[in-house]
């Protein structure tokens, strides 16, 4: 189990270990790396999802690792409650951002349409700090839109036990 901790309050969420071995090994690893130690949920789009662990709370963006190879194909859906590896345009470009659907987004799913976007874990308990981080109040800053007027910090990562 993994503890998002939050100024909101805690998230916990179950990984896709056997589904989605190489976005779990790479979300460990920035957990291990403590990368998301006072990054911030800095995309937030109610009745769509929630994204962060890419940004400080000055929207400076902080280096990561290589990207990593896209497993959307393993099966799992971008339903309520899902973590996803967040990417550019290039489908093999996720490197720490991950995002957490707010509703059943199947257009981001594996498709003929589109690669789509890798599911890696679901929130096991803390969906109802997740729908008040949705809630937040949001405006553009530093080029960027739909980022909370008030930082919506992640204090720390976890894993535990």
């Amino acid at each position: 189990m993994i503890t998002i901790k939050t100024n909101h309050g805690d998230i916990k969420v179950e990984l896709f270990d056997e589904k989605a071995p190489i976005s779990c090994d790479n979300f460990c690893q920035y957990i291990s790396d403590e990368f998301f130690h006072g990054t911030i949920f800095h995309r937030v789009i109610p009745n769509f999802m929630i994204q962060g662990g890419g940004f400080d709370a000055n929207m400076k963006q902080k280096s990561t690792r290589e990207p990593i190879k896209n497993e959307a194909d393993n099966g799992e859906l971008n339903r309520r409650g899902t973590l996803a590896m967040a990417r550019t345009m290039d489908v093999n470009s996720a490197t720490a951002q991950f995002f957490i659907n707010l509703r059943d987004n199947d257009f981001l799913n594996h498709s003929g349409r589109d690669f789509g976007y890798a599911v890696f874990g679901e929130v096991a308990d803390g969906m109802d700090v997740v729908d008040v981080i949705a809630g937040v109040a949001t405006g553009d800053s530093g080029g960027h839109q739909d980022v909370p007027i008030e930082a919506v910090e992640i204090i720390e990562v976890t894993i535990d036990g």
